[in-house]
C-alpha cells in the first residue's frame, strides 16, 4: 500500500466528433455507437512506447518489459524506454519489506546487538513480560499457549512471530537448522530471501542482466535525480545489491547538498539490509528531520526493534502516531511490539483503535478473536471469526477457531461441522493442529477413544507435534500402560523444550513410581519452562521434605 507509484503522461481528453451541418450524434442511439475493437493493423499503428506506457499502468508488467526490451534493441539509447523497463522490473519484484522481514539463522545465533546481557522482563524481546498484572501482561500458560518459540499465540502468524527467547532452544545451532517438519523447511540463511529473488528474476532475461551495475558511472547518475532514484530502487527490490544502492544513495545525497529525505530514507534502507544497523537509525533519524514520512518512521522502529530495544520502538512509534493519527500501520506497530513482550492487554487497546479506522483489518480482528477466546469469552470470539468468515477469509485455520469456539460456547451441534470443513481444506502444516484440537474436544464430551485416535493421527501426519505425544502419554497412563506413558513424555519434552506439561506429567509419574531423584530433575524443567506453575513448586516442596528425611 505504501508503494511510490510512477506517474504516467495524461492525454487530453478528444473533442467531441460533430456531423457535418453542425448536427451532433447522440453516442448512445443506434448500434453505430458501438466501437468496435482495433485489429492487428490499428494496433501497430499505436506508439509502441505509449503502449507500453498503457500496460504499465494496467499493471500488465511483463508485456511492458516485452515492448520496452524491444524498442530497446531498436534504440539502445533511448533514456524514456530504459526508464519504463526499470520501473517496470522494480515493480514486479516490489515488496513492502517493511512488515515482510525474516531474521536469519545466523542473525539469530550471532547476533551481537544486545544492549544489556541481562535485561529486565518487558525492556527486551528476548526477557517478556511473564505475569499477568497491572504491567498489561496476558493470561498464564496454563491457559494461554506458548508457540516454539516461547511466546503466547497471538491469533495472527506474522514475520518475526518466531523469533526465540532466552527460555527457548532456537539459539541452539543443533535445533535452530531444522523446521517444524523434518527434511521441508529451515530457518532462512542471512540474505537467503533476497539473493534468491534476485537470481530467479534475472534468469528471465534473454540478454542476461539489464543494468550492468559494476561499469555503471555513479557519480554521473547522481546528477540526474530521476533517473538516480528508478536505479536506486532497482538495486534494492530487483538486482538485491544493497551495497551498490548505498554507493548510488551517497552520491545522490551529496548532489543534492544533504536536503533529500527520500536518498536519506534509501541509504538507512541499504545500510540496514547489510546489517549496519546503528548507521541505519542515524540516516532514518535525519531524514526524519527533513521531513516526516509514515514509512520512515516504520523503517526506524524497525531497526529499533532488531537490536532489542522494544521500549524505544513504542517511543518512536508514540510520536509517529501524534503527527499521524489514525493511520492504522502505526497502531499495528504498537500492537505487535506489545504482543511481544506479552504486554497482551495493552496490544488489545490498539487492535481495537485500529478497527476504529479499518473496520475489515484481518489482523486486529484475529488478534482481538483470539485474546477473547484466551478470557473465557467464547461467545464473542466466534463473533469476531465470523466477521473474517463474512470479509472472505476461508482456511483451516478459521474453521478450526470457529469450531473450538462453538465447543467452548456450548454449540455443540455446529462444532463437528467447522471441524469438517476445516479437515477439507487443511494441508500438511495445519492438519495435526486440527487432529489434536478435535482430540482435545473429544476429552472435553469423554469420548476417550476419538481422543486417542485423534491424536495419533496428528504424530501420523506430523511427527514432531509434542503437543500430542504429551497428551497420548496421559491416555496411556489411564490405559495403565506405564511404560508407554513415559515413552511419549519424554518424546513430548524432546520436542517442545517450549512445553512445562510433558516435564510435569513425568515427574509426578516419576515420583509415584519411586524415582524421586528424576521426579526432581523433570519438575525443575517444569519450573524453567514456566515459573509460576503452582503444582511444580508444589511437587518439588514435597521431594525437598523426603529428601530432608533421608
Amino acid at each position: 500500500p505504501r508503494a511510490a507509484a510512477a506517474t504516467a503522461c495524461g492525454l487530453p481528453a478528444a473533442p467531441p466528433c460533430h456531423l457535418p451541418g453542425g448536427v451532433r450524434r447522440d453516442a448512445s442511439v443506434g448500434p453505430a455507437a458501438t466501437r468496435p475493437a482495433m485489429n492487428g493493423q490499428e494496433q501497430e499503428q499505436i506508439n509502441p512506447f505509449f503502449r507500453a506506457l498503457s500496460r504499465f499502468r494496467q499493471r500488465r508488467l511483463d508485456d511492458c518489459i516485452d515492448i520496452c526490451t524491444d524498442l530497446l534493441e531498436k534504440n539502445s539509447r533511448d533514456q524514456a524506454v530504459w526508464f519504463l523497463k526499470c520501473r517496470a522490473l522494480t515493480a514486479k519484484q516490489w515488496m513492502d519489506d517493511v512488515e515482510i522481514d525474516e531474521e536469519g539463522v545466523a542473525d539469530l545465533l550471532m547476533d551481537e546487538n544486545a544492549v544489556a546481557q541481562a535485561p529486565r522482563p518487558g525492556t527486551s524481546l528476548n526477557r517478556p513480560l511473564t505475569k499477568f498484572d497491572a504491567e498489561g501482561g496476558g493470561p498464564s500458560q496454563v491457559v494461554r499457549p506458548v508457540s516454539s518459540s516461547g511466546r503466547p499465540l497471538t491469533g495472527f502468524a506474522r514475520p518475526g512471530t518466531n523469533r526465540p527467547t532466552t527460555s527457548s532452544a532456537g539459539r541452539d545451532i543443533t535445533t535452530a537448522m531444522q523446521g517444524s517438519r523434518p527434511g521441508t523447511s529451515r530457518p532462512l540463511t542471512s540474505m537467503g530471501r533476497l539473493v534468491r529473488l534476485g537470481t530467479a528474476s534475472m534468469q528471465h532475461q534473454d540478454g542476461g542482466e539489464f543494468v550492468r551495475l559494476e561499469s555503471l558511472d555513479l557519480h554521473k547518475y547522481a546528477q540526474r535525480p530521476a533517473i538516480a532514484k528508478a536505479l536506486c530502487d532497482y538495486m534494492l527490490y530487483y538486482a538485491r545489491n544493497p551495497r551498490k544502492a548505498l554507493e548510488l544513495a551517497s552520491e545522490a545525497t551529496q548532489a543534492v547538498d544533504f536536503k533529500d529525505w527520500w536518498w536519506k530514507a534509501r541509504l538507512g534502507k541499504a545500510y540496514y539490509q547489510l546489517g549496519l544497523l546503528r548507521d541505519a537509525e542515524k540516516q532514518f533519524k535525519s531524514s526524519l528531520k527533513d521531513e516526516e514520512m509514515i514509512s520512515t518512521h516504520l523503517e526506524l522502529c524497525k531497526v529499533y526493534l532488531r537490536l532489542d530495544q522494544p521500549n524505544a520502538a513504542l517511543d518512536q512509534y508514540g510520536r509517529a502516531g501524534e503527527k499521524f493519527a489514525g493511520d492504522t500501520h502505526i497502531l499495528l506497530g504498537l500492537a505487535r511490539t506489545y504482543d511481544m513482550l506479552n504486554a497482551l492487554l495493552r496490544g488489545v487497546q490498539f487492535y481495537k483503535r485500529v478497527l476504529q479506522y479499518d473496520s475489515v483489518n484481518a489482523e486486529a480482528i484475529a488478534c482481538l478473536a483470539s485474546h477473547h477466546f484466551y478470557t473465557d469469552q467464547p461467545e464473542i470470539a466466534l463473533r469476531f471469526y465470523r466477521r473474517l468468515l463474512q470479509n472472505g477469509v476461508a482456511n483451516a485455520e478459521l474453521w478450526n477457531n470457529m469450531g473450538l469456539c462453538c465447543f467452548y460456547s456450548g454449540q455443540y451441534d455446529l462444532t463437528l461441522s467447522c471441524f469438517e470443513r476445516a479437515l477439507m481444506l487443511a494441508d500438511d502444516n495445519n492438519m495435526a493442529d486440527v487432529w489434536y484440537n478435535i482430540g482435545q474436544v473429544a476429552i472435553g464430551v469423554g469420548d476417550l477413544g476419538l481422543a486417542y485416535q485423534a491424536f495419533k493421527i496428528a504424530v501420523s501426519v506430523d511427527p514432531n507435534h509434542a503437543e500430542s505425544y504429551s497428551n497420548l502419554g496421559v491416555l496411556e497412563l489411564r490405559k495403565g500402560n506405564v511404560e508407554q506413558a513415559q515413552s511419549h513424555f519424554h518424546t513430548a519434552m524432546r520436542l517442545g523444550p517450549h512445553l512445562f506439561e510433558p516435564a510435569f506429567n513425568g515427574g509426578l509419574l516419576a515420583f509415584k513410581l519411586g524415582e524421586f531423584q528424576e521426579s526432581f530433575e523433570l519438575a525443575t524443567k517444569a519450573l524453567e519452562a514456566y515459573p509460576d506453575h503452582i503444582e511444580s513448586k508444589e511437587l518439588i516442596k514435597q521431594l525437598k521434605a523426603h529428601f530432608s528425611s533421608l
